[in-house]
């Protein structure tokens, strides 16, 4: 019972963090291009590097930092990568010249891409295989949460007619990093069970040990394909195409984007019950269904010659199709990720996936972002074939995994025959 207590004190702290974290990158995030190239005078240029900056720094550290949290435990690197990330934050705030940006730029994208693979394991340790995807779910909805309240509030603060107002901004960041700090200096991470039947494995072995688990590295490259069809579009190609082909409005822009969080919100709970049930592999094969319709529905509002009102309708019922997708994945993806992890390992399987999504995150915008804004046909039917890809590599996953992994529900009501005599199953709860 006492460890019962405190893995749930320890799970409330981290889903604070979540929404800490998630708040102060809200506040900034959007805001960054203009702060660099028109508020500081920089220049497009500078600003486009900014950004470019994040991917780098994120990829750079990320092959470390699942080493590191193997080797220290998730919670000293977690804040390290705090303090990384409010030295950033407050430098962005304060920096005046091109070196001083960009230099700010790396430890604020190097210590976000930390928190991620960090906060995750943390949150493994603390839940089990019956718990875990909720405990995502809760973890998702407080992200999109934050970000959504934070990008709101931040809009009101800000002034491009005054550098203070986003120095103030910047320094609300690293104030919300350094208040996690101390939310989560305390925090004690009981060590959490494993799936009986994933593959034994030594920690000594890591990147070379992952490669050779071959479910993790299909779900890496479904991974790859998830966050590079959907995740990678939003901001780049699919808002480029929705301005050239469909002329949508930047205020109609908006309003997909927030019907987009909408959907999240309201549907993460209303899904959870449905998915948690099913098979993951099926749970990920649906999405790509989903959005491949959400990609036939952009198709209409770009190039289905109709009025003006139905293609912005279409086109933010495209983001809505992408939301409800991503509330499907969120208690799918993540604790698989932890449950095909050996003992000891979460923290590098974690790792690795993130730097998965941050090539995705990368690769996409620099394809997407000229085919949206030219080819428009090709860009629908290519992601549109990328969702189908979704659908069929998630189908392939599923023969790759045991029946506790592909759908963990099953092992709370299965029994298992052993010498004659019925026991309950213990696979789910069992240590690697």
């Amino acid at each position: 019972m006492n460890v019962t207590r405190a893995k749930g004190a320890a799970m409330r702290r981290i889903h604070v963090g979540n929404a800490l974290s998630t708040f102060g990158l809200g506040f900034t995030v959007p805001y960054l291009y203009v702060y660099v190239a028109q508020v500081r005078g920089l220049g497009a240029m500078t600003a486009g590097l900014v950004l470019a900056v994040f991917a780098v720094a994120a990829l750079i550290v990320l092959p470390f930092a699942g080493r590191a949290i193997v080797r220290r435990g998730p919670l000293p690197v977690l804040l390290a990568a705090l303090v990384t990330a409010a030295v950033g934050a407050l430098g962005l705030g304060l920096a005046g010249t091109a070196t001083a940006v960009l230099a700010a730029s790396a430890a604020l994208g190097a210590g976000q891409a930390v928190m991620q693979p960090a906060l995750a394991t943390m949150i493994v340790d603390c839940s089990t295989t019956e718990t875990r995807s909720r405990a995502f779910a809760m973890q998702f909805f407080l992200q999109n949460l934050g970000l959504g309240i934070g990008g709101l509030i931040g809009g009101h603060l800000v002034d491009t007619t005054r550098v203070s107002s986003f120095t103030l901004l910047f320094a609300i960041e690293a104030a919300m990093f350094l208040l996690l700090v101390v939310v989560m200096a305390t925090v004690r991470v009981p060590s959490a069970p494993r799936v009986g039947d994933a593959p034994r494995q030594s920690a000594r072995g890591g990147w070379r040990q992952l490669l050779g688990n071959r479910a993790m590295v299909q779900l890496s490259v479904l991974g790859f394909v998830l966050f590079f069809a959907c995740y990678g579009q939003f901001e780049s190609g699919l808002s480029a195409y929705g301005v050239e082909a469909a002329g949508i409005s930047t205020s109609a822009l908006g309003t997909a984007l927030a019907a987009n969080t909408a959907v999240i919100v309201v549907a993460q709970f209303a899904v959870l019950r449905f998915v948690e049930r099913q098979k993951r592999s099926r749970v990920i094969a649906a999405v790509g269904l989903i959005w491949a319709g959400a990609w036939v529905v952009a198709g209409y509002a770009g190039l289905g010659h109709g009025s003006q009102e139905m293609a912005t309708a279409a086109f933010v019922s495209t983001y809505a199709l992408f939301g409800l997708g991503e509330a499907m994945l969120s208690p799918t993806v993540a604790p698989l990720v932890a449950d095909l992890a050996p003992s000891g390992m979460a923290g590098q399987y974690n790792s690795a996936f993130a730097l998965v999504k941050q090539l995705a995150l990368a690769l996409g915008p620099a394809v997407g972002g000229p085919m949206g804004a030219s080819l428009h046909a090709p860009y629908i039917v290519t992601f549109l074939l990328f969702s189908l890809g979704i659908t069929y590599l998630a189908l392939r996953l599923g023969r790759q995994l045991t029946a506790v992994q592909d759908q963990p529900w099953s092992a709370r009501n299965r029994v298992v025959a052993k010498g004659g005599v019925a026991v309950e199953p213990v696979a789910a709860e069992a240590q690697v």
